[in-house]
């Protein structure tokens, strides 16, 4: 038995006072005879026996009602049977991800779950502490109206939150809370993607109750993937997506607020529309599927910019894969020909360019006096010999076999590493330059002969060097994304615009949209926020599984949640009993001296 005011133990020492009084009543005193009272003494002899005894009792009864008292004031808490639950600590961790939103024939997943948790908000008593957390991180706590209020306002997620996080958060409030008896609710559909990383750690000990309301998970149709061909529009271009599904699938495809295109797709298609808009500058696009079961993953969006492609001119001392691939790029419509971006070695550096180690070692030293004199902070340092895989957007499964070591000025401005190579720095971006720390020959790196460098340089091209874009950011609702350079600003997709630091963190939104990139009030490109692909996957884990995985192997159903909540290790709150036993303690106390009283003044009557 654990006591919540233990100090309040201290009034038990009030129970020598009737102590004390059946002592002192049996000190003697002088006695004087008088002939009147023989008759009461004799009759008193006759009783002695019993009044003892009552006496005795009297006492026993007003320490036990003292005792009680006392108990009743430190608040136990113990295994026995009670009239309440423990104080205790719930906090209710409620999957509100994307897949959460869908609809079987019981009803919608998140509604349910839900009411599961208003139950256990319901069936609160006033020393509990209540928290409600969701996978977005938020956390409401206070009394049951303000979680009701919470829940009122709960709104699903367009991605799959973080649950271990969500997990970790509700343990240390559970563990911070001070009260003896505590447990984490996890309410969830119990989607297998959503928790393939939680594990009994992320709990931190704290008992679990795991609620997953039965159900069955119906056909959903998704799109996954959606790009934009090119990234630049002239104003026509196309949009390539994913679908997968069981069955086809009608779509649209919207740009800038108007549908351009319509069509039906086979299942698991992939969609190639073509469109014309008249919009012009950055400008937001979705494509869209008829509404399902499941309408999050039913809208996918994108970013693209509609203009004249950026202009490129090529050294004439480039090697000849460079003026291969941007011979091709052009003939595609990709880039135009003019004096814009330059493509060549360092020792020709200027901005905006793509610049490219030297070919020849000896051309090194000047090749760092011309990246000085154009303001690039970056220097080739010592050579290094592979070969070594390159890691990076694009580059993934290309071959560095000689490069330079990269290495940044002092004090200089935010710049974006590209690709790596053995951990460091192979390709780097900043404000109107690209540098790659190995020639544009396969000698140095296999990337130019790959299929994978016409690409990769109409992404560099667009992304990092067109006039006036930083390109397009991707990124998982509610992510921490890097702020491109010369970036002072964020357009959201309601049109609202916050201040932003380039070069350092932002979190992008947890409502999937497209918002814009700004530098003195000009959109110069996009963050665009989708669902993870795996949130369309709506395999789930059976309750026992996902149980096991928690470390935990209780798992309660809906109408039991509240019950299965607050029976915190079968421990009850003892105060009210002790209560009870104190007043029928009192009316034992007042039968049994009254019943002497009784009996005392019947013999005097006579």
């Amino acid at each position: 038995m654990t006591f919540l005011a233990p100090w309040a133990l201290v009034l038990a020492a009030a129970a020598g006072v009737p102590l004390v009084l059946h002592l002192w009543r049996r000190r003697a005193t002088q006695r004087v005879e008088f002939p009147a009272v023989r008759y009461l003494r004799r009759m008193q002899r006759e009783h002695a026996r019993e009044v003892t005894l009552q006496n005795l009792l009297l006492m026993l009864l007003r320490v036990g009602i003292v005792l009680a008292l006392a108990l009743a004031a430190a608040r136990p808490v113990g295994p026995l049977p009670g009239a309440s639950h423990a104080p205790t600590a719930v906090a209710l961790v409620l999957d509100n991800s994307l897949s959460a939103q869908a609809v079987d024939r019981d009803g919608p997943m998140l509604a349910r779950l839900v009411g599961s948790a208003r139950a256990v908000v319901a069936a609160a008593a006033a020393g509990d502490r209540l928290w409600l957390v969701t996978l977005d991180g938020t956390v409401a706590g206070g009394d049951a109206a303000t979680l009701d209020a919470a829940l009122a306002g709960l709104r699903p997620l367009d991605g799959a939150g973080d649950a271990p996080a969500a997990l970790r958060r509700a343990a240390a409030l559970v563990r911070g809370s001070g009260l003896p008896s505590g447990r984490v609710v996890v309410l969830t559909d119990a989607q297998a993607t959503t928790w393939q990383a939680a594990d009994a750690a992320a709990r931190d000990g704290v008992g679990v109750v795991l609620v997953v309301p039965p159900g069955t998970p119906g056909a959903n149709r998704a799109v996954t993937a959606v790009a934009a061909e090119p990234l630049h529009w002239d104003p026509r271009g196309a949009v390539r997506a994913t679908i997968v599904g069981d069955d086809s699938a009608s779509w649209r495809l919207v740009v800038s607020g108007r549908t351009v295109a319509r069509g039906t797709a086979l299942p698991g298609a992939s969609v190639l529309a073509r469109a014309q808009t008249t919009a012009r500058g950055w400008v937001a696009g979705a494509i869209e599927l008829a509404p399902d079961e499941l309408r999050g993953d039913d809208v996918r969006h994108f970013a693209v910019h509609v203009g004249e492609p950026p202009a490129v001119v090529v050294d004439a001392g480039a090697s000849p894969f460079l003026r291969g691939a941007v011979a091709a790029l052009a003939e595609g419509g990709r880039i135009r020909r003019g004096d814009g971006v330059l493509l060549a070695s360092a020792e020709r550096a200027r901005r905006p360019a793509l610049l490219f180690a030297p070919a020849d070692p000896v051309r090194v030293a000047e090749a760092n006096r011309a990246l000085e004199r154009a303001g690039i902070p970056w220097r080739f340092g010592a050579r290094r010999e592979g070969p070594a895989p390159l890691v990076g957007i694009g580059v993934d499964g290309a071959v560095a076999r000689s490069w330079y070591r990269l290495t940044i000025a002092p004090g200089a401005s935010a710049v974006d590493t590209v690709a790596r190579v053995g951990g460091e720095p192979w390709a780097v971006a900043g404000e109107d330059y690209v540098l790659v720390a190995s020639a544009a020959e396969p000698t140095a790196t296999d990337l130019p002969v790959r299929a994978a460098f016409v690409p990769w340089l109409d992404q560099v091209l667009a992304q990092r060097l067109a006039s006036g874009t930083v390109g397009v950011t991707e990124a998982a609702p509610g992510a921490m994304v890097r702020v491109p350079a010369r970036v002072d600003a964020l357009e959201g997709p309601e049109g609202r615009t916050r201040p932003v630091v380039a070069g350092g963190q932002a979190q992008a939104p947890w409502t999937a949209g497209v918002s814009f990139w700004r530098r003195a009030g000009e959109r110069v490109g996009a963050l665009v926020v989708n669902a993870e692909p795996q949130e369309s996957d709506a395999a789930r884990l059976a309750p026992d599984t996902l149980a096991a995985r928690l470390g935990e192997t209780v798992t309660a159903a809906p109408s039991d949640v509240a019950r299965a909540a607050f029976a915190a290790g079968g421990a009850r709150a003892l105060a009210r009993t002790c209560l009870v036993l104190a007043l029928l303690l009192l009316a034992v106390e007042w039968i049994v001296a009254t019943r002497g009283i009784g009996r005392r003044a019947a013999p005097a009557e006579r």
